[in-house]
């Protein structure tokens, strides 16, 4: 179910980088579409988190789905 969400966040990000340039295009506004642009970067951000491993070579995700197994 995780990685379901985090492919969700990964096509918002896009739909989001897109519509930040169609917008910037059609009105030459530029605050919105930073906006835009700069929520998409902090979800990819957020899905890194989730899925680059740390030092010790264990994702962040998988510790979770552990822990959600064993209780």
């Amino acid at each position: 179910m995780t990685n379901i969400v985090l492919a969700i966040v990964m096509l918002a990000a896009l739909a989001l980088v897109a519509g930040a340039f169609v917008l910037w295009r059609r009105t030459g506004e530029a605050k919105n579409p930073a906006l835009m642009v700069l929520l998409a970067v902090i979800a990819v951000v957020n899905v890194l988190i989730w899925t680059v491993p740390n030092a010790a070579g264990d994702v962040p995700l998988r510790q979770v789905e552990k822990a959600a197994g064993e209780g």
